[in-house]
């Protein structure tokens, strides 16, 4: 292997670990959450997903205006700044969540990562700087399995964690992030060239600045839309999940982890796995479209299915569905100069921004109605159905944005360059 070759992985490998050190800590937390909520505020499970779907839409809301602004922060400053500060405030969001007294702390903890902007955006702008184009789609699908893999590890130790009381999980999560933080301190790399960064300018740096920039560009937007409702659907999982768990099996929180787990395991194993050899034998067009089409069955089957053991090998199948995002980015990175990637992901961010603003409060309203003590018909597969319906609009929505593009490039990636 040459030296070039190294240099490109190393830094791949120094932020796939970053991001699933960052992704153990948030999934601690998933099967907690629910109890947390409900020991506060002494509500039913019903009530204590609309409050989850509220502290989801105020991360989500500050997120959207912010995650531009961290994207092209990370254009002008560089991605290991961006990326340092982004895991330091996980550590002080945690820290306040396990130390709340009252429901109006967690919205502060949830706040201060809103306005943060996580790690991802500047992630995946950081793996299109070492990354061809024509490996991106694969490079892309690794921070899937950096998602995959910690939400095997955090779950399971949250479930576990979680008989020691709901908050201590927060708390484990808290020291997570920040050795997550030391541990960029000391190795993450910086990878733009102070040649290649531009200033910082602020009608680029929000929501409509983003999209007055990709104006130009019919195609971007139409893939950005079809984006977007896919992420509507997608919020099913981390806003609904351990609530319709409980709501429908009764399950306990090591047993929610113990199924996130399991669903962690599938994510991990398709994107490390097979993203890159469905999309080195299909293209990224097709991979995309596959990738929504399984989700949405995916979604139907949660909608329906009886016993709580089903829940496991459904689980097991449903990784496929990760294919579709590294797809779509790597269609939207091969659209935009080298320069723009930062705002590129600035943008995506505020787009999963506006779906988790949109999403978790329409799912979790969806699930509270069905579930509730004053429901008139229970049905806590309701949210699924709901996540189906927006997974087949944005099938639609993507198929007529492929079908209008009129001389797509070359798509299919030759399997030796994919193993070099």
């Amino acid at each position: 292997m040459d030296a070039t070759v190294r240099r490109r992985r190393s830094p791949i490998t120094f932020v796939f670990l970053a991001l699933m050190i960052d992704t153990i800590g948030f999934g601690i937390i998933t099967p907690v959450l629910p109890q947390l909520i409900m020991q506060i505020s002494h509500e039913e499970v019903g009530a204590a997903a609309r409050i989850g779907g509220a502290l989801f839409a105020v991360f989500a809301g500050l997120q959207f205006l912010f995650g531009p602004v961290i994207g092209n922060l990370s254009d002008r400053f560089g991605r290991r700044p961006v990326l340092l500060t982004s895991m330091l405030m996980f550590g002080l969001n945690y820290a306040l969540m396990g130390l709340a007294p009252t429901i109006a702390w967690l919205f502060v903890g949830r706040a201060i990562t809103g306005i943060s902007g996580a790690i991802y955006a500047p992630a995946n702008a950081f793996i299109a700087d070492v990354t061809p184009p024509d490996r991106r789609a694969q490079s892309f699908g690794l921070v899937g399995a950096a998602f995959g893999l910690g939400f095997i590890l955090g779950p399971a130790l949250g479930g576990l964690l979680g008989e020691l009381g709901p908050r201590a999980p927060f708390f484990a999560a808290a020291v997570l992030a920040l050795v997550n933080f030391v541990f960029g301190f000391l190795v993450l790399p910086e990878t733009l060239p102070r040649e290649r960064r531009r200033p910082f300018v602020l009608a680029r740096a929000n929501p409509l600045g983003t999209l007055r920039a990709f104006r130009g560009q019919p195609f971007v937007l139409s893939v950005v839309l079809a984006a977007f409702f896919w992420q509507v659907a997608f919020q099913v999982y981390p806003s609904t999940w351990s609530y319709y768990a409980i709501a429908k099996f009764e399950l306990s929180a090591r047993a929610i982890g113990a199924t996130l787990a399991m669903s962690g395991l599938s994510t991990a194993l398709v994107q490390s796995s097979v993203t890159g050899r469905l999309v080195s034998r299909f293209g990224e067009r097709r991979t995309a479209l596959l990738g929504v089409a399984w989700g949405g069955l995916m979604f139907l089957c949660f909608a329906f299915v009886p016993q709580s053991w089903m829940l496991y090998p459904v689980l097991a199948i449903s990784g496929l569905q990760g294919i579709a995002n590294p797809s779509v980015n790597a269609l939207l990175s091969r659209e935009l100069g080298q320069e723009r990637q930062g705002e590129l992901q600035g943008g995506m961010a505020s787009v999963i921004g506006l779906s988790s603003i949109v999403g978790p409060f329409a799912l979790t309203q969806t699930l509270a109605q069905f579930t509730g003590a004053d429901a008139r018909y229970v049905f806590p597969g309701a949210a699924f159905l709901l996540a189906a319906l927006l997974a087949s609009i944005c099938f639609v929505l993507l198929s007529i944005a492929l079908a209008r593009k009129p001389t797509p490039e070359p798509e299919v990636v030759h399997a030796e360059s994919l193993q070099s």
